[in-house]
This record gives structure tokens, C-alpha cells and sequence, in this order.
């Protein structure tokens, strides 16, 4: 799919200051794992290809686990493969990025507090609410992964079915 319009170009100052809080958060304390955790499980609920995959090739850069990012969208049946803290700040990060409906509702924000100190959760908040803009840029945008660097048409699964 072709990139709609190139809104890096055209809004220059804005991008800006929104590298401007992503250098904040990246700086903030947060751990970088968990912030792109968070970065690519609200880019999921949204359907950003470009954040997507983004944001799962820097987990496995710092080495988090392919099973792990399999995982992440159902992270509440996942058992042990998540942590208290990666708990909490995914079920904040949904509910934050659901907010039309969700509301977030006050048994999310107390579970949060008890993970994250008021500053964490406040940076945590700002990191969500970061993604969900430039999910939404891109996607308006249409801008998409980078294409395969192989051209190589991806083989069928094969069955295991008797």
C-alpha cells in the first residue's frame, strides 16, 4: 500500500516536538523493554503495521523472545511469561487506548498504582498516549513497514491435519 501523503515532510515542527517526548520517555527511567511492550501492544489494538513491526524488531533486538511477542496480544492467558509490572502497564495500556469505551476504570488505575510509582504512571500514560498519535498519523498516512529484503514469496504452511 502507498504511503498517502509524506507527513514528515509537511509537518516538520510537529514530528519534532513529538520526538521531543519520545526522547523524554526513552530518558524518563521507564525500562526500554517495557516501554516498547507497551508501544507495540497499543500499536496492535490499533492496527499500525509500520509501529508494529517497529516496535517487534526492537524487542527482539534486546532480546526478548519470538514466543514472547507471540504471546503478547493474548498476555492475559499467557501465564508466567509476562511479569506483575508487564501486567499492569499492558492493562493500563489497553485501557488507555480504549478510552472511548473503557473509561479507564478506577480498579485499572488502582492496580497501575500499585505497580508504578506516581511518576512512573504518569510517564507510562504519556508513552501510551504518544503511540496512539503516531499509530493514528500513520495509519491515516497509510505509512507501512518496511517491504521483505527478500523478494521471495513467503511459502505456504504446511498441514498437519490427518
Amino acid at each position: 500500500m502507498a504511503q498517502r501523503l509524506d507527513y514528515q515532510a509537511h509537518a516538520q515542527a510537529g514530528m519534532k516536538a513529538f520526538g521531543g517526548v519520545h526522547h523524554y520517555i526513552a530518558t524518563c527511567g521507564l525500562p526500554k523493554p517495557l516501554v516498547d511492550l507497551v508501544y507495540l501492544r497499543a500499536s496492535q489494538i490499533n492496527g499500525c503495521t509500520y509501529c508494529i513491526a517497529t516496535h517487534s524488531h526492537d524487542l527482539m533486538a534486546e532480546g526478548v523472545s519470538a514466543e514472547k511477542l507471540l504471546l503478547l496480544s493474548s498476555w492475559r492467558e499467557a501465564g508466567t511469561w509476562f511479569s506483575a509490572e508487564e501486567r499492569a502497564a499492558l492493562a493500563w495500556t489497553e485501557a488507555v487506548t480504549l478510552v472511548s469505551s473503557s473509561h479507564v476504570p478506577d480498579d485499572l488505575f488502582a492496580a497501575a498504582r500499585e505497580a508504578f510509582s506516581e511518576k512512573q504512571l504518569a510517564d507510562l500514560t504519556l508513552a501510551v498516549g504518544l503511540i496512539n498519535a503516531y499509530n493514528r498519523i500513520a495509519i491515516s498516512f497509510r505509512h507501512g513497514p518496511a517491504e521483505p529484503a527478500s523478494s521471495q514469496p513467503v511459502p505456504p504452511a504446511v498441514s498437519t491435519a490427518a
